[in-house]
């Protein structure tokens, strides 16, 4: 009787994967009846509104600066408004031969945030940076030093005031809200109180009180004589109103922990802070991070509420530019649509940069 040799059988080639349009389509558009017929009708009213909307907004629209052309065909928009009222809208009340100053300041603005948002440059360096560009960009704003004449805060305005608003309140508020975060599930019924008071009451009342207690009602509990500037007490308000919503979206994160990580780590004789800086906050923030980013966007937006405090930022200084000259008055419609289009950019800009965070977080989940 012969030996029979093993033979292993040759793998099977893996399944192709589909690709192309008609596959992109039916999985996404057209997965089942009631995505299907949704899709459909919002497809019928693109077809409908799309081709009126280019022709308004493209094809019979002005773009010379000249109130009399707009004024005579009215039948597409006038961005000339845009051409003639940008330098207000994008700075505001800031004086005109010294725009170029604001203009710097938010040029190392926009890149001090791509550099924060690289992986490469997450190091401890990355602090001081954020240090002296803030400070560079506050001395070029304000001036009065190297020969730079003074600029008051109450007449810095548009995207430069916006970004160093929201910058800045972001920065601080995260900090914070951790720190209320923690203090809300401490065992110390002082601190949780305390922490749970500020949350409530925050939360309690819109930011428009929060800005208006701010610049009005907190300077009459100052000594006479004293006085912070209108700029720092609006910071203030938004940081305190900012954090105290995103340390409830962090709690949420702390609580999603298994208590079981927390009593190995106890056992293996990590200390609280060891246990909360090690093992709970980084599993805590990855899986709250679509929530803090929804706050980073709100703070944002809700920069632009600081107008009812004479700050006119990016749509206080478009209200400022158009309301001061009657002749442009009646294109406000094309003046909100391009300031939606900025907001838009930087909005969009950090909602896919919080979906490459996710997607770095969670590749070790991905099978």
């Amino acid at each position: 009787m012969t030996a029979q040799r093993f033979a292993p059988i040759p793998p099977r080639p893996a399944p192709a994967r589909p690709v192309g349009a008609w596959v992109w389509l039916r999985s996404r558009l057209f997965c089942d009846r009631g995505t299907a017929l949704t899709s459909l009708f919002i497809g019928a009213l693109l077809l409908y509104g799309l081709p009126q909307l280019l022709d308004w907004a493209i094809l019979r629209a002005n773009w010379r600066p000249s109130v009399e052309a707009c004024l005579a065909d009215r039948a597409g928009a006038c961005w000339g408004v845009i051409a003639e009222k940008y330098r207000i809208i994008l700075m505001g009340r800031y004086p005109f031969d010294e725009q170029w100053r604001p203009l710097l300041a938010t040029g190392l603005m926009v890149a001090l945030l791509i550099v924060s948002c690289i992986r490469l440059f997450w190091q401890r360096w990355l602090v001081l940076l954020w240090l002296g560009v803030l400070a560079t960009v506050f001395l070029l704003m304000h001036g009065q030093v190297l020969g730079l004449s003074p600029v008051d805060t109450d007449q810095w305005g548009g995207l430069p005031l916006t970004l160093l608003l929201s910058s800045l309140s972001i920065a601080l508020a995260f900090p914070l809200a951790l720190l209320v975060a923690l203090g809300r599930r401490s065992a110390l019924p002082a601190i949780r109180a305390v922490c749970t008071v500020y949350v409530e009451l925050v939360r309690g009342v819109p930011l428009i009180s929060v800005l208006f207690m701010a610049s009005f009602l907190f300077p009459l509990f100052m000594p006479q004589g004293f006085s912070i500037d209108v700029l720092l007490r609006v910071l203030t308000g938004i940081t305190l109103f900012a954090a105290a919503y995103m340390a409830e979206v962090i709690r949420g994160g702390l609580q999603a922990i298994p208590r079981g990580q927390i009593e190995a780590a106890a056992a293996l004789g990590l200390s609280w802070w060891q246990t909360q800086r090690r093992i709970v906050l980084p599993q805590a923030l990855a899986a709250v991070l679509p929530g803090l980013m929804n706050n980073f966007i709100a703070i944002f937006k809700d920069t632009s509420l600081v107008t009812i405090v004479s700050l006119y930022e990016l749509t206080g200084a478009l209200s400022l530019a158009l309301n001061s000259d009657a002749d442009w008055r009646p294109f406000k419609l094309e003046g909100y649509l391009f300031v939606a289009l900025i907001y838009f950019v930087f909005c969009f800009a950090m909602s896919r940069y919080s979906l490459w965070v996710e997607k770095q977080l969670n590749r070790g989940r991905v099978r």
